[in-house]
């Protein structure tokens, strides 16, 4: 613990960049970038597609269950916001971890802290603006920069529709999320198969040198997401991406921070 009285200095502006770089290829496969188009997120241990638990989740009741094509067709256009936590693993380690609340299904607004080995940051996303600064020392100050354009959370429904086109392998049934009725999809996507629905996510992944990947994924019945994961092998390490999205509500105000 720092003893110092009075403030300290920010993590060098060079540390929260690179953490918060770190952060947006971690939502989903690789595209955090604070624009227009958000959605939900990745969860599970390395394994194969469809075994993300050994412990069978709890039953749903009958009166619960739905379609999954027909949760998806419903889905609406408006804006929502949700509690997230979002983490990455290499090899088994984790790398980040990122967790807080945010508004989704449009503009991407929120505030959320991101843990690495590093560094924890703090980060607050406006309609226009990013606000970072590190919680590791006392007195840390708010630094600041634009939003970047051309798009926020990856649509989750995309991967969704490219699972059920799996066919019938790729429907596991209804399970029970953290009290939520869910359908969980299950199977593995080619890196091609991604090109059209999520451009950012392809050529990032391609540079990587990643083929395609296993993903576990549950729906609620209005289309959302509330549990994906993802599991695929770059350039000799095994990553796991896993997201949680709970409490989902209507859009909230997110403001820029005091004293930034």
């Amino acid at each position: 613990m720092n003893t110092s009285t009075g403030p300290l200095p920010s993590p060098p502006r060079g540390t929260v960049r690179a953490l918060a770089a770190t952060a947006c290829a971690v939502i989903l496969l690789a595209g955090c970038d604070s624009g227009s188009g958000s959605r939900a997120a990745p969860a599970s241990p390395t394994g194969p597609a469809g075994a993300a638990s050994a412990t069978p989740a709890p039953a749903v009741p009958a009166d619960k269950a739905f379609d999954p094509e027909n949760a998806l067709a419903a889905a609406g256009q408006k804006p929502y916001a949700a509690s997230i936590k979002i983490t990455n693993e290499a090899n088994g380690v984790p790398a980040l971890t990122m967790s807080g609340r945010a508004n989704l299904n449009g503009l991407f607004t929120g505030r959320v802290e991101m843990k690495s080995p590093a560094a924890t940051i703090e980060s607050v996303t406006t309609e226009d603006t990013d606000y970072f600064r590190g919680l590791d020392v006392e007195g840390a100050q708010w630094t600041k920069r634009p939003r970047t354009q051309g798009g926020s959370l990856v649509s989750y429904e995309a991967y969704a529709k490219l699972l059920l086109a799996a066919g019938p392998a790729a429907r596991k049934g209804m399970e029970d999320q953290g009290g939520v009725a869910t359908y969980h999809l299950s199977g593995h996507l080619d890196l091609e198969q991604i090109a059209s629905a999520d451009p950012r996510t392809y050529a990032s992944m391609k540079a990587k040198g990643v083929t395609g990947f296993d993903c576990d994924q549950w729906i609620d019945s209005q289309g959302r997401t509330v549990r994906f994961e993802q599991r695929f092998d770059m350039r000799g390490v095994k990553a796991v991406n896993k997201a949680v999205f709970a409490d989902f509500g209507p859009a909230e105000k997110f403001a820029a921070p005091t004293g930034s």
